[in-house]
């Protein structure tokens, strides 16, 4: 078997200068982007029941009278301002910000978090089992169902069982993950119907109190609904994958020649067809899993209050926490190259044809 060294050398140092263009380019729009973090911790001061009776040294000129009244950022204290500069690092030039950044990304050293006296790696080290075990239960469960629906539509190809089989996928393609949660919840989860699946949290509040079978059977249980949201939005893909390459592989002169000796259908496809059949469908599991973690999970951990990456991500983009964002898209882009080589690894292990000899990355 060929590993052809040279081409994935060449795409583990393209790693380096993608990671540093993706790293610019959300720097660039992110300090774009209107209402930084000093922007936030002003209207904390300046905006709600209560503002005129702050703290003289963080706001000046407050008028305790109009209460609820949004005041621009000019009221606080400048000293206070500086001082808030300084502890984000605002006082330092773009350049030199951006470049501190960098050199800290190479080491893992995110800094903390604005709004959580905390490391910003130990915050996503605690967030990120969530997402990671239920993108990999999602993943599991759309290849169990996937693979052996796709290979009963191509031996049934053109049957009414294909044709609507068909039909429902598109279906479920359809609809978006976040629908069919709300769904869900209303059907399963105390909506208006039957109240079977719990809508919060990973495990119940006594799950370490239960033995380890009852453990296991709460954590599937609190997992069940959000894992079939999760599962439905790329089952719809994988099957069509599966049914098309099995297809492919059934119109080839050597399952012609298999037949023509006597084998069975069955033979043909468990012992010739299913090997090669599979490769495309094999080689993409680790770009479907990434792409379930990171595109998937978002919308689903805030729906059922699951306190992962994704959750995380999407609240510290709100309050302008700029280490957790950029420490999540530092961690998703490297996570998605060195996956995608994994892919191209896998390819070439199960299938000693492919040949990158006259690739040029």
């Amino acid at each position: 078997m060929k590993t052809y060294p040279e081409y994935f050398i060449r795409r583990l140092l393209l790693i380096v200068p993608t990671i540093f263009g993706i790293m610019l380019t959300n720097f660039i729009i992110i300090q774009l982007a209107p209402g930084g973090p000093i922007e936030r911790i002003a209207a904390k001061y300046t905006f709600g029941p209560g503002a005129g009776a702050l703290n003289n040294k963080a706001v000046t000129g407050a008028d305790s009278g109009q209460e609820g009244a949004y005041r621009e950022t000019d009221s606080l204290n400048p000293a206070f301002v500086r001082e808030l500069e300084i502890r984000f690092g605002f006082d330092k030039p773009l350049l030199h910000r951006f470049a501190g950044m960098v050199w800290d990304y190479l080491r893992f050293d995110f800094g903390k978090s604005y709004h959580r006296n905390e490391k910003v790696l130990n915050i996503i080290l605690e967030k990120l089992p969530v997402s990671l075990s239920l993108a990999l239960w999602s993943t599991a469960v759309t290849y169990l169902i996937a693979i052996p629906l796709g290979i009963r539509k191509a031996t049934r190809d053109g049957s009414p069982f294909d044709v609507w089989s068909s039909v429902l996928m598109n279906a479920l393609c359809a609809i978006p993950g976040f629908i069919l949660a709300v769904l869900l919840i209303v059907l399963f989860a105390g909506g208006a119907f039957l109240n079977v699946f719990p809508i919060r949290g990973l495990v119940s509040p006594n799950w370490h109190e239960l033995g380890i079978f009852a453990k296991v059977m709460d954590y599937l249980w609190h997992i069940a609904l959000p894992v079939i949201c999760m599962a439905m939005s790329g089952l719809a893909v994988l099957t069509m994958l599966t049914k098309n390459s099995f297809v492919d592989e059934l119109n080839k002169l050597y399952v012609t020649a298999a037949r023509s000796k006597g084998l069975t259908e069955r033979a043909i496809l468990f012992r010739h067809v299913f090997r090669n059949a599979m490769l495309i469908v094999i080689s993409g599991f680790p770009t479907a899993f990434l792409a379930t973690l990171f595109t998937g999970s978002m919308l689903i951990e805030m729906i059922f209050s699951l306190d992962g990456i994704g959750l995380l991500g999407i609240n510290a983009v709100l309050d302008r926490d700029y280490p957790v964002v950029f420490a999540a898209l530092y961690i998703y882009a490297l996570l998605g190259l060195v996956f995608k080589l994994i892919g191209d690894i896998v390819l070439t292990m199960v299938d000693p044809r492919i040949t990158f000899d006259a690739v040029n990355v």
